[in-house]
């Protein structure tokens, strides 16, 4: 059928290209101008119902491990490479006040950021910690469970890490590892620096991973290879004798 300009499908790929006519230009503006305020308040609702999803896939996520670590009242939790703190943080309330929570972070910034979080959220319970290149900065014997997500293939010493984070846990604690097999775009657009070459790009193959820490001492307790975001979960547990 030949197009007329009155039709609202010609005017709406008008609009769509955003190429009206000279001609159209005057009439049609306003019109333009409040499809494209809906077309704006349409994906704007898209990334509120985006970010939303992804909070609560992270908060299911951090459900998930509180419940694998078994985090208990009374507990000492180090998150390793914390981040924004969400797990730390979520650990500090199931432990309650009679348990303590570490938070430790690489980066200056990020450990001030994080200061800055827990002194506005009021937790008594949440200690922050400069972390180090070849060890936790934990006290030793500490805690009952470590959490390190997406952080273990960014260590450059991991024998070293490996080692303080064996004697950061007590007899019997749990160490908990996230992390995600080499992403070749990932490798391509951000590649890891400084880590060793078995790596195989931004990641680490879970064999790896796992052989690295039991000859460090630690003893494999679970693998979970349907974490969320294509990740797995490895649940170490360090020896009581």
């Amino acid at each position: 059928m030949p197009h007329r300009s009155g039709h609202f499908g010609g005017r709406f790929a008008a609009w769509f290209m955003f190429r009206p006519s000279k001609r159209e230009q005057g009439s049609r503006t306003p019109y333009m101008k409040h499809l494209r305020g809906i077309s704006f308040r349409v994906l704007l609702l898209l990334g509120f119902v985006c970010v939303a999803c992804a909070y609560a896939q992270k908060e299911a996520e951090i459900a998930r491990l509180g419940k694998v670590m078994g985090w208990a009242p009374g507990q000492t939790i180090a998150d390793v490479g914390a981040g924004l703190g969400q797990i730390g943080i979520a650990a500090a309330v199931t432990v309650a006040d009679a348990g303590k929570v570490y938070l430790t972070e690489l980066d200056e910034q990020k450990t001030k950021a994080l200061e800055g979080d827990i002194k506005h959220r009021g937790l008594k319970n949440v200690i922050v910690l400069q972390a180090a290149e070849k060890q936790t900065n934990l006290p030793d014997a500490c805690c009952d469970g470590i959490v390190l997500r997406r952080v273990y293939h960014h260590l450059t010493a991991p024998s070293e890490m490996d080692a303080s984070l064996l004697h950061s846990l007590k007899p019997g604690g749990i160490l908990a590892v996230i992390d995600f097999p080499p992403r070749k775009w990932l490798t391509l657009t951000d590649p890891v620096k400084g880590v060793p070459a078995n790596r195989g790009g931004h990641g680490i193959p879970q064999k790896v991973l796992i052989d690295e820490l039991t000859s460090a001492g630690f003893k494999v307790d679970k693998v979970l290879n349907d974490w969320p975001e294509d990740s797995y979960c490895v649940i170490f547990r360090k020896p009581t004798q």
